[in-house]
């Protein structure tokens, strides 16, 4: 029987992202413990970026929209094992050259995170997971910024398309 998201087991880093262990996403949740994610930024051919938004019973920036199919790296998977899931478990799209852009440190009051970000092209048809994602459509870049102004985006998210050069 898989473990329950609360049950995966997720590898614990510190401040220069080496290994210092695992524990469950809860603990690592309720102690706000640093760990490793993979960010996937999907733009169609026209150079649009596919944004979804979070469910309400997500663990962490429920309701926020995202720009990127986003997960906790499991403990024994690398960054881009964890980046292929996700586009796979979120989207449903598989077969995705990615292709690495940076890596980023981010901290909130409930997030402490290093991320890989990559980014792949795709036109979909997507198959958004139900208990991860409401809804999603893809947007020029430049509309992000007046989505910010009306509705919450998840902050790794907003620090992510700092980076970027739009």
């Amino acid at each position: 029987m898989p473990a329950t998201p609360d049950q995966e087991l997720i590898e614990i880093v510190d401040q220069e992202n080496i290994s210092l262990g695992v524990t469950t996403r809860s603990v690592m949740r309720q102690q706000n413990l640093l760990h490793r994610a993979s960010y996937v930024l999907v733009f169609n051919r026209t150079g649009e970026l596919f944004i979804h938004q979070r469910t309400l019973n997500k663990d962490i920036y429920p309701g926020y929209w995202d720009i990127a199919a986003s997960g906790v790296v499991l403990a024994g998977e690398t960054y881009q094992e964890c980046a292929l899931r996700e586009v796979r478990e979120e989207l449903g799209i598989g077969d995705v050259r990615l292709r690495h852009l940076f890596d980023q440190y981010y901290e909130d009051s409930h997030n402490r995170v290093w991320g890989r970000v990559y980014c792949c092209t795709s036109e979909g048809p997507f198959i958004l997971q139900p208990e991860e994602i409401t809804r999603g459509h893809f947007i020029h870049p430049s509309q992000l910024r007046i989505l910010q102004q009306k509705e919450p985006v998840t902050p790794d998210s907003v620090m992510i398309f700092s980076r970027l050069p739009y």
